[in-house]
């Protein structure tokens, strides 16, 4: 547990990272995964076989899994002291040996914001992640984009 929130503190003290866009990563109860993607650094933590909890700079948000492919997500995002409660709804599933796809789609009143992607386990215990990102805010400019990240898993 200290290696977790003395993970978090050093993410924050920095101010590193925008946005939600963590994978959707597969996780055993107990398990915490770290990673980066989008110019973003994330954390999550499986409480129970169906709650996920993680945390991004201007994100908290948890994962309820449904079943094994499906789970609902909650989220706050923060913004210049404007608070936005998000919901929404991911998809996973085995691609190939190795390699999980995923979509998800999360929303407020705020923002809107689609996510496909892949996580691919090049190693026990770490994930390279590639996804395609669409940001629609209600105000503002849409900003699609590809990424590249990795995840390790402890």
């Amino acid at each position: 547990m200290k290696k977790i929130i003395l993970t978090a503190a050093a993410f924050f003290a920095f101010g590193i990272g925008t946005g939600f866009a963590a994978p959707m990563n597969n996780l055993a109860n107990g398990q915490t995964a770290v990673g980066y993607l989008h110019d973003s650094f994330y954390i999550e933590h499986k409480l129970t076989n169906n709650l996920t909890l993680g945390l991004q700079e201007h994100d908290i948000y948890g994962q309820y899994a449904i079943t094994n492919t499906i789970r609902a997500i909650i989220g706050s995002r923060d913004y210049h002291s404007d608070s936005s409660i998000y919901l929404g709804a991911a998809y996973s599933t085995s691609l190939a040996p190795n390699v999980n796809g995923y979509a998800s789609l999360v929303g407020s009143s705020d923002f809107a914001e689609a996510q496909v992607g892949a996580n691919v386990n090049v190693a026990p215990n770490v994930d390279i992640n590639v996804d395609y990102t669409a940001f629609m805010p209600d105000h503002g400019s849409d900003r699609n984009r590809f990424g590249l990240g990795a995840t390790f898993k402890f």
